[in-house]
């Protein structure tokens, strides 16, 4: 018996699956839908806390919905990849715990700005209640000015009230980006960066000007430093957090931070905007900053970090919203990278979901360029990942012959895997290399003692050497072969991977001649069982096979199972599936 272990290798996958969530779990990388199962169409907006008609509170989430948002889902086929948007509305969605959303209507359409300059920008908008005029105020981007559209109930039709030219105030006529936040005692405060290279952030607190209208009140600058957008900011036990991402575009980019413990500062570091933690590793989710949402429970003071993923634009990935936990060590935020977890809604506790994936950018989107990369970023690894050149050339930065870490997604490809781009395992000479990710326990997203399965879409053209999938833990290695050369995608899957210690080592190895290649996307690590009861073992042979054989480390055939590590070997659906069974 030779030490080469296989895995069960299974076919083309056509569909992308989705997972059945329980009511209060919230799964990101899909389409969100509302409780009537009518796709959710909100970006660049956020969520406020209003009473009905009847004073029932509830919360309402505002956001833009685009042409190119709708053209996009389902089918997610590739994004416009523009910055021509074509708005279509200003949605209104209604929850009772933050989860689960109903549609109430269209508060602004096309037809709002009929007798008003012609909307070619609409977006970055929130809603203010303004107490002295019993008046909801919704602040928006409106082409090169800050538009305020005014209704007297939050879920009416808003209508035109006025245009801030913000010259005045900062030199420009426009805000970079800008976001609403309403503190603890109800007044709202319009967070924004410049209008010309976003090297400033402002604050101004919005209530009703001299000249009667509602507007800006004062102008405050917080922030002066690199160029940053996507301006956001929540509060967390009494201290004030100003968030904004890098200036790529459409695109995912890192989550940034100041904090004070005052509105308008100082925040600290002094102009000096901190990379959170958690975030970095996939781009807060492939997400630019969005909004967040401060869930104070009966239990937990929990805040929601609800990130925009401009795949309508980008093209990068499945889902507009990607919303994740965020945690403190000592005051520090720390951004939990979940695609799966649940929110109580009532007390503000939430755990990590069932069907949680545990890899870091496996769709391979984070990054929005060619790697290596000189700038924006510079950079020599994908997010997430690293990769050990055992044999071949160097991954550098300006090197004629360094490979190119990924590739870029076909139409064709895009109807199989998610988003822009994928693992590219190539070059110009023999080579052997190894891409590979560590994940580990962290304080609040335990990497728990169980059984897990691990799988991945591959693509190659080559007859390598060896090309496997690989994870370890514990000092144990489980291997899935990858022996397809046809060029067409197939789906790979290891399963009965035993983690134990809070860690794992999961990648791909890959030993080819000069020119061989392969692609790889959509790595997904989720645990399928604990230890105690896997199912998987009965009476001696595994569930499902239809032949079983037994051996030991060594190689010597045995009866039955024996304690420690056994190999177990099976012929299912054709294909040879050797597995390590701890007992």
């Amino acid at each position: 018996m030779t030490n080469k272990f296989f895995f069960l290798i299974f076919g083309l996958l056509l569909t992308v699956s989705h997972v059945k969530a329980d009511l209060n779990t919230i799964t990101n990388d899909t389409f969100w839908k509302t409780t009537s199962g009518s796709y959710i169409y909100s970006q660049g907006g956020g969520i406020f806390q209003f009473p009905d008609s009847k004073g029932v509170k509830h919360y309402y989430w505002y956001g833009v919905k685009y042409q190119e948002a709708v053209d996009y889902c389902p089918n997610a086929l590739a994004g416009s990849k523009s910055n021509l948007t074509n708005f279509v509305s200003v949605t209104c969605y209604q929850s009772d715990d933050l989860v689960n959303w109903k549609f109430v209507r269209d508060v602004m359409t096309t037809s709002t700005f009929n007798g008003h300059d012609w909307a070619w920008w609409v977006g970055r908008l929130g809603v203010a209640y303004v107490d002295s005029l019993k008046t909801y105020a919704l602040f928006v981007q409106y082409n090169d000015k800050v538009g305020v559209f005014t209704c007297s109930t939050p879920t009416g039709n808003f209508v035109y009230h006025q245009q801030i030219d913000m010259t005045a105030m900062t030199g420009k006529s426009n805000t970079g980006d800008q976001t609403v936040f309403t503190d603890d005692d109800g007044q709202s405060y319009l967070c924004y960066s410049y209008g010309s290279g976003r090297s400033k952030i402002y604050l101004s607190k919005i209530g009703v000007c001299s000249d009667g209208k509602i507007g800006l009140l004062d102008c405050n600058q917080i922030y002066k430093g690199s160029g940053r957008e996507g301006d956001c900011m929540f509060k967390y036990k009494g201290k004030y957090y100003v968030c904004a991402s890098d200036l790529y575009g459409w695109n995912a980019s890192n989550v940034y931070y100041l904090e004070s413990s005052s509105i308008y500062g100082p925040y600290t570091p002094t102009n000096n905007m901190q990379k959170m933690p958690g975030a970095d590793s996939d781009y807060g989710h492939v997400t630019q900053t969005g909004f967040f949402y401060t869930l104070k429970g009966t239990k937990e003071e929990t805040v929601i970090y609800c990130g925009d993923r401009w795949a309508g634009f980008a093209g990068n990935g499945n889902g507009y919203n990607q919303w994740c936990p965020i945690s403190f060590d000592n005051g520090t935020p720390y951004f939990n990278s979940l695609s799966q977890w649940n929110l109580d809604g009532v007390t503000g506790e939430w755990t990590v979901g069932d069907d949680n994936n545990y890899v870091k950018n496996g769709s391979f989107d984070a990054d929005r360029v060619n790697i290596p990369s000189a700038s924006k970023p510079s950079q020599t690894y994908l997010k997430g990942w690293s990769s050990s050149v055992i044999k071949g050339n160097a991954i550098v930065i300006g090197g004629t012959d360094s490979p190119t870490l990924n590739a870029s997604n076909t139409s064709s490809d895009r109807a199989i895997v998610q988003g822009n781009h994928c693992l590219n395992l190539y070059d110009k000479v023999d080579y052997t290399r190894k891409t590979y990710q560590k994940i580990s326990s962290t304080t609040r997203v335990p990497l728990t003692d169980g059984k897990y399965r691990m799988t991945c879409k591959v693509k190659s053209g080559s007859a390598f050497k060896s090309l496997y999938m690989y994870a370890k833990s514990n000092g144990v290695e489980y291997k899935g072969d990858i022996t397809y050369s046809d060029s067409e995608w197939h789906e790979i899957q290891i399963t009965d991977i035993v983690i134990t210690g809070g860690s794992v080592e999961v990648g791909f190895y890959c030993d080819g001649i000069a020119g061989d290649w392969a692609r790889v996307d959509d790595v997904t690590l989720v645990k399928t069982g604990d230890l105690e009861a896997s199912g998987i073992i009965n009476h001696g042979a595994v569930v499902g096979a239809k032949s079983a054989q037994i051996f030991d480390s060594t190689g010597k055939r045995l009866s039955d199972f024996q304690r420690g590590l056994n190999i177990v070997r099976e012929i299912c659906d054709g294909h040879v599936v050797t597995k390590k069974v701890l007992r």
